[in-house]
Parts: structure tokens; sequence; C-alpha cells
């Protein structure tokens, strides 16, 4: 699976930076996000939620279906033995009209379709759900469309269908160019399928082609990996993205590293490659636009850029996940909305309500600003003054973070910049923007607690 849907890598919940060293990282890792899972008193009163507008969003597509289960994959996913397709099309596209309705969203800016492996469905499946946004809110002509699509089951003739389907950018799960690590990962296709599969996704989507590389596999070494991106800079596109493994409990690798019969990733040896990695892609003229991701020639995923500012974005499909401001009298709160993940259970559900919401969680403003903080920080541009206004005009960045002496330190060691233009990371503060955030959440918290109420609830 490529990694560009909620719940992956490179998704909204991931709030960290890409690579620590040692014991430091896991130390910094856990307790960010044990910071960012604390929930707070004012979410349960629902109080009102500001922020960009709400007619617009994006919108997630999940596809659960996979051909096998990866050995490092904990992503919602099943391998049926038969899939009712025509079902799961039906259901789709019902539940993405429902959402549209409730969120009261009139133009979609990006559909992304993840996995899952969505280019096992027909492209039939992908244009159904196109022309049911299409008809229920606006899906602009050049709004961009991105399909994730393993080498094996995306032959060159496929792929072209999926264009015309209104597919008009691919991210390809390439993973590695190891055909021994590939085996490690339990992928089904080899370095030579993928470098097949990309060659013929560049000739049909030219410019608009993504590839994952992951770094961090027990027993990896700097200098081979290494190889791996230099041969892929001879011939990848203008997107790469850089996740590092994560042993995740329940999976075949987790086991494996927990047994002893594999080494357990070194990750002294995984800071080493996301910093040469990233220094190499620096040299090959890519911009690094946020902690994971890597684009030349303004190559960036306009999807995922709305989910690292905060934006609203609709979850369609088992397990998908949302982030909007429900539609109705009185209703001014975002909410988290999460959908049934079993895709039977899910289906009956959509065909009984019009949609398989299975949790709503109303967002409270302390806690949407630190999605703000910690999103907006993984981006090379940060959150500018104006950006932050949107969603707290009263309390501005110089309030919050100017006077702290910890912020000071963090800016004389040129890890932070505060300035004329907002908040962001520098170069190398993007690396360990995990043990950044431990000092910039606490300090939001404590400029919350301490601003002056206002007299009218939200505002």
């Amino acid at each position: 699976m490529s990694a560009g849907c909620p719940g992956a890598p490179a998704s909204p919940s991931t709030v960290g930076a890409m690579a620590l060293p040692g014991a430091r990282a896991r130390g910094c890792t856990a307790a960010a996000k044990m910071t960012q899972r604390r929930r707070y008193a004012e979410c349960a009163r629902g109080s009102p939620s500001r922020g960009p507008p709400v007619s617009r969003a994006a919108l997630y597509v999940h596809w659960p279906y996979c051909e096998k289960r990866c050995s490092y994959c904990n992503f919602n996913k099943y391998i049926p033995r038969g899939v009712e397709e025509a079902a799961m099309r039906s259901c789709l596209v019902t539940e993405a009209r429902t959402l549209l309705r409730l969120s009261g969203v009139r133009r979609v800016e990006s559909v992304f379709f993840g996995g899952g492996t969505p280019s096992l469905a027909s492209p039939s499946t992908v244009a159904a759900v196109l022309e049911a946004v299409d008809q229920a809110a606006h899906l602009p002509a050049d709004s961009e469309v991105t399909l994730e699509a393993n080498p094996t089951s995306a032959p060159g003739s496929r792929l072209a269908a999926f264009g015309a389907a209104g597919v008009n950018r691919l991210s390809i799960g390439l993973q590695s160019l190891d055909d021994t690590k590939l085996q490690l990962l339990g992928r089904t296709h080899s370095a030579s399928d993928a470098l097949q599969t990309l060659a013929e996704a560049r000739h049909l989507f030219p410019g608009r082609v993504s590839v994952d590389l992951m770094l961090g596999l027990p027993a990896q070494q700097v200098g081979p990996w290494l190889g791996q991106l230099q041969t892929l800079l001879g011939c990848c596109d203008d997107h790469i993205s850089l996740y590092q493994l994560s042993l995740e409990r329940g999976t075949a690798l987790f086991t494996q590293v927990q047994q002893g019969t594999l080494p357990a990733p070194d990750p002294e040896l995984a800071a080493a490659m996301y910093q040469e990695g990233r220094a190499m892609l620096r040299e090959a003229g890519f911009r690094q636009y946020e902690v994971s991701n890597f684009a030349r020639n303004g190559a960036l995923s306009t999807h995922n850029w709305t989910y690292w500012q905060c934006g609203q974005y609709l979850g369609v499909g088992p397990g998908a996940h949302g982030r909007f401001v429900p539609q109705g009298v009185g209703s001014h709160t975002r909410e988290a909305r999460i959908q049934t993940l079993e895709p039977d259970n899910w289906m009956k559900e959509v065909m009984r309500f019009g949609h398989g919401t299975r949790r709503r969680v109303p967002l409270g403003q302390l806690e949407l600003l630190e999605e703000v903080l910690a999103m907006g920080l993984r981006t090379d541009v940060g959150i500018t003054h104006q950006h932050w206004q949107q969603f707290e005009p009263e309390l501005s960045l110089w309030d919050v973070f100017g006077a702290s002496q910890e912020v000071k330190v963090l800016l004389v060691q040129g890890l932070l910049l505060l300035d004329h233009r907002g908040l962001r990371c520098s170069w190398e503060g993007l690396a360990v923007l995990d043990c950044l955030l431990l000092t910039l959440l606490p300090r939001l918290q404590e400029a919350w607690a301490q601003r002056t109420p206002s007299p009218v609830q939200g505002g």
C-alpha cells in the first residue's frame, strides 16, 4: 500500500517528525503523541470551532481490499475471497452524497482513492464516485484526483483506464528497489515490476506520479539504501515520499522482531538514511515541503496539503476518517468522524442510514489549535500569521510563543523561526519536529489557559 490515506504515515493522524536518533526519538515520539491524544473538558462542551470557509473540502475514498496483507501493515484492509463490487460501488456513491449534504460542502478541491489497494477496484467504480461527487457538489475539472497503485495490480492498460475514469495523479507503493527487502515486507512485486509500472505511469501521467520509498527496515544499511534512492532519482517523476518503517503490534514483522527471528530496526541508521536522503533530494532539486514529502517543478500533493493546513476533509468508505463542520441549526463545531471499519457492516449501515459513521467527536477550540500547530509545522511554510488567525483571531502566534524562554532557546539553536511570516521549522528543525512539539504544545496549552475569556462563547 502507498501511504497517502488517513491513518497512513502521511496522514493527519501523524504528528511527529520522520527520524530521531535512538532513545531520544522513541521518548519524544511517545510524549508528543500522548500530548496530542489528550482530551479537554472544552471538547465535551462543543464550543464553536473557528477555521477556514466550510463550503469547500477534500474527499478521501477508502477501498478496503488487498490481494494479501503486507508484513508491516496494520491498516484497515481485508483479503476477501470475492468482492461484491457493485454493492461496494453503490455504497461509496451513497455515502459520498450523504456526507456532502451533511457537511454543506459545495466545492471538492481534491479526491484521493486510498486503501487497501484501490487499483484493484474497477475504473468504473472510480468514475461512478467522481460523477456522484460532481453532481452533489462542484468538482472542478482541474481538481487533483489521486489513486494509490501497487505495481502488480496496475499494468499500463489498467492505468490508462483509470485516467479515462478521471484520475490524474498516481501514488505508487514502490517501497524498495531491493527484492530481498520487498520479500521481507511481503510485497507482491519485484523491483523490476516497480520500475516498469513507474515508467508506464510517467508516460500516462507526466509530472503527476509520486513514489514511496521506505527506510529503517531490519538489517538495512545506509549505503545500499542511498544507492536505491540514487537509482530512483534517475527514473522517477517529480514527487517522492520517504517513510520510516513503524513496527506495529499485530503485524507479522512486529512478531518476527519480538521473537528475535529478525533484528530490530536501528533508529540511528534510520536517522542517517533520512538525513542523507533528504540532502540528496535537495541536491537533485527537490523541495522538502513536508517532513516526509519532496517535490520539484511544483508537484506538491494538494490533497495532503489540505490535511497539513487543517482544512476540511470528508472520509468515505470503511474506516475512513474525516473532519468537517456538519450543517444544521446552531452547528458551528468541527467534528472528527470515523466510519465503521468492517466492510460488510459498513455497507449495511450505508444502505440503512445513508452513511456508515460510527463515531463523532466534537473538537474543542484548543484541540483544533493543537492540530493547526502540529500539522502546520510539518510543512516548510509552517504556520503564517494569517493562517493562524483563521482559527484563532484573538490569541496571536506572538502572544503564544513570543515571550517563552523555552521557545527562545529553539530560536537561538536555529531549529525554529518566529518572524513577520509566522512560525516554522528550519530545515534542521523539520528532522526533530517531535521534540520541538514537546516544548510548543505545552506552551500553547498554558497560553490558552491564561487568556482573557471573551464574554461571548467561542468569540
